[in-house]
Order: C-alpha cells, then sequence, then structure tokens
C-alpha cells in the first residue's frame, strides 16, 4: 500500500470515529509505528489532524470542540442503540420508582425504548430530565409520569442548564439515573465541553442513588475541558466495545460494573 493510501485511509476513520491509534493502524497496514507516526505528521502539516498521545484525532476534536445534538444523534447509531438495549435491561419489567434521564443522544435512545422496557403496568415510574428531546420521546406516554426540568435551553444539546436547573436537581433523589459524556478517561473521568452541562450532569451524578454511564466506544480516552465525575462516583457503565487496558483497569479499580452491549 501506497503512502498517499495509508493517509487517505486515515483521513476516512477520523471522519468516522474522531480518533486513531498508532499502534492499531500499524497493526492493519502491516507497517511500523515509526512509518505511521511520518503519516500522522505529514497529515497535521496538511492540517488534516491534531497528533496526541499515541495517535491523533480529527482537527475539530478540541476540548471545547462539540457537534450539534442532530449530528450526534447519527453519529455511531446503532452503538447508541445496542447500549440504550442492554441500558434498559438494568431496570426490567417490574421496575417502579423514579429515573433520571440525562441529556444527549444516547439518554434519548434510552428514552425512545423505555416505555416498552417497563411493561404493561401504567403510572408505576416517575421520569425527571432537563432534556427537551427526552421530554417529547415521552410526552404522552401513559406508562410514565414525566417531570420536565427548566432553564435557559442549551440549543446544541437541547437541554436545560443555569442555576436554577442544578439547584432543582440538587432537591430530588432519582433510584437511577442514565448519565451521557463526552470524554471517558482512567486520570481525568468524565467530561464534557461546557461548564454549564457539567454542572448539571455533576447535580445529576451526586443526586441519584445509583448512576449508570452510558458511553460508546468513541469516548474512550478523550479529555474535554471540564471533568464533572470521577470514576468512583458511576455504578455501572454500558459500552459498546470493551474499555483498553488502562480505563479497564482504572474502572476496576473503582468497583464501576462494566456492561458490553
Amino acid at each position: 500500500m501506497y503512502a498517499m493510501e495509508r493517509q487517505q485511509l486515515i483521513e476516512r476513520e477520523l471522519r468516522e470515529i474522531g480518533r486513531v491509534s498508532v499502534v492499531d493502524l500499524a497493526r492493519r497496514f502491516d507497517v511500523t509505528t515509526e512509518t505511521v507516526r511520518r503519516d500522522l505528521d505529514r497529515l497535521e502539516g496538511l492540517g488534516s489532524l491534531r497528533r496526541v498521545h499515541g495517535g491523533a484525532v480529527d482537527i475539530g476534536r478540541a476540548s471545547t470542540a462539540e457537534s450539534p445534538l442532530t449530528e450526534r444523534r447519527e453519529r455511531h447509531r446503532d452503538a447508541k442503540r445496542a447500549i440504550a438495549a442492554e441500558a434498559v435491561t438494568l431496570l426490567g419489567p417490574d421496575f417502579r420508582g423514579s429515573i433520571f434521564l440525562d441529556a444527549g443522544s444516547t439518554p434519548a435512545a434510552v428514552a425512545a425504548l423505555l416505555p416498552a422496557a417497563l411493561g404493561a403496568g401504567i403510572g408505576g415510574v416517575e421520569v425527571v430530565t432537563h432534556s427537551l428531546e427526552a421530554a417529547h420521546l415521552l410526552a404522552g406516554e401513559e406508562r410514565v409520569q414525566l417531570t420536565t426540568i427548566g432553564g435557559r435551553v442549551r440549543g446544541v444539546t437541547a437541554a436545560a442548564v443555569g442555576a436554577h436547573t442544578v439547584r432543582t436537581i440538587g432537591q430530588l433523589r432519582p433510584d437511577i439515573a442514565f448519565v451521557g459524556t463526552n470524554g471517558l478517561s482512567a486520570g481525568f473521568g468524565l467530561s464534557t465541553p461546557d461548564p454549564d452541562e457539567a454542572a448539571v450532569k455533576a447535580a445529576i451524578i451526586q443526586s441519584a442513588r445509583r448512576v449508570v454511564l452510558l458511553a460508546d466506544a468513541a469516548k474512550f480516552g478523550e479529555e474535554l475541558l471540564v471533568c464533572f465525575a470521577r470514576l468512583d462516583e458511576l455504578d455501572v457503565l454500558v459500552t459498546d466495545a470493551a474499555p483498553p487496558a488502562a480505563l479497564s483497569e482504572a474502572l476496576e479499580a473503582a468497583d464501576i460494573e462494566v456492561r458490553v452491549a
């Protein structure tokens, strides 16, 4: 394979996944890691990517980069549906209690599956959310009692944020919370680009009796601007692939149950 062909494939993977690893690319292309590093150096010089330790990320994936909800909804769609399907099994058809749904494309996938997962019972489950998308999916559904939390709505995530939102969440104690994240790493924990979103997510995690993190494999190793939780504040991680070694060890040390959809 010529260098130009490798570099085109690297650019394609960055567009689709957002991150590449030197070791993985070397194994895939059957070349040395030095050859891959030269490819990455050339692509960085052309402005196609940004080098990070062990690999490279898409040029748009800065610590404050954030895609619109409509775009994130389509990205890794199958993985998010699989994660949502696994996540709702934590409830079971006889679940009765309260659920908090975070904003984001993967929690929204949980919202879409939630009514069917709750069985035939009516009115036995209270769902609370600050997500306009999750609220829209559940509005009028007889099997749940829906409560929405207001605040200033961020257009990019369709989520209510701000002091009122955080204060209201702090007065709740939901039985289980399904939380999304932009980044998940062994050293930095859970992170997101926006401080207001981070404050809301932190409040959800602090309020819930049980915290379930929903994160596809593309989030592994990512560190965005604001950390909103440590690993040991989680109870369960639901994902679509086994975490890499360092993250897996950190999750095990934090006594977190990992479920791979």
